[in-house]
């Protein structure tokens, strides 16, 4: 079998960044620091961390539970406001490794705030990245999945996007905005690297006979890319690690896509694509 893998898959600068902070703490001191909630959304590289000495707390109650924490990572996805406050309240050490994409969309929630415009965020409501955007952009703020939930409200909008979110997303909210808007203000804060792995899915799927696109199953973009796949009529699995590949996928196919979402580290997808080789040649 020929295995064709993206050029782009894996890690994003945020993650990579992020996890380098994460790593030159531990290799520092091996006691005193969580990360607040998983620094990325890959359990693998979640376990890799906890194992240097850095575990997580899913949430800022967590801190009341452990003893001698003096040191807080703040994950890529960034985090509400209150919880800033708590830790600056507790007197505690933060390294705030949020993605500089995510940082700047909690820019924009605060300034279309501060300048009278009712905020839209167009994102998922339980992502922890919206959650800390949404806590940056006032009361009157509000966030939609899609245009069908796009609230019956005019005067000045302001339209803030979750990084992970797909160009053709935020073209089908924009006609809907417009409608009621006496003044739209909209900051596309889609992350260049996550359309670049969307355009690169495309691409990959058109050349090959099946798809495996890996990562954590509780990541937004690397579920993205797995969606798109499946859109596109190709077989296509979405796996965490190598182990999760089964033989008989591959029956009758000669050429394999593989893909991985911008929190995969590279021994994953390098796990994946020597197995598929084990299996096929």
């Amino acid at each position: 079998m020929k295995v064709l893998k993206g050029k782009h898959s894996g890690f994003c600068f945020g993650v990579k960044r992020a996890i380098n902070m994460a790593f030159e703490i531990a290799a520092e001191r091996r006691n005193g620091v969580v990360t607040l909630g998983p620094i990325i959304h890959n359990p693998q590289m979640t376990e890799k961390l906890r194992a240097a000495g850095i575990p997580h707390i899913e949430d800022i109650s967590g801190l009341d539970d452990l003893n001698g924490v003096s040191t807080v990572i703040i994950r890529t996805h960034g985090i509400p406001q209150k919880d800033m406050e708590t830790l600056n309240e507790r007197g505690i050490e933060i390294i705030d490794a949020t993605c500089p994409f995510v940082k700047k969309a909690q820019d924009y929630a605060r300034l279309l705030n501060e300048n009278g415009y009712m905020v839209v965020i167009l994102g998922d409501r339980e992502h922890p990245e919206v959650k800390g955007i949404l806590s940056f952009a006032g009361e009157d703020a509000t966030v939609v999945k899609d245009p069908s939930e796009y609230p019956n409200i005019s005067g000045r909008i302001g339209i803030i996007v979750q990084t992970t979110k797909h160009m053709d997303d935020l073209k089908a909210l924009l006609p809907v905005a417009i409608e009621g808007a006496k003044e739209l203000r909209v900051f596309n804060t889609i992350c260049n690297s996550t359309d670049m792995k969307l355009k690169e899915t495309e691409d990959l799927a058109s050349k090959v006979d099946i798809m495996l696109v890996v990562g954590g199953r509780n990541s937004a973009n690397t579920t993205r890319i797995a969606n798109l796949s499946r859109s596109l009529s190709v077989p296509t699995h979405h796996i965490e690690t190598a182990s999760e590949i089964k033989d008989e996928w591959f029956n009758g196919f000669n050429t394999v896509g593989v893909t991985a979402g911008a929190s995969t580290p590279d021994w994953i997808i390098d796990d994946v694509t020597n197995r598929i080789k084990d299996i096929g040649g």
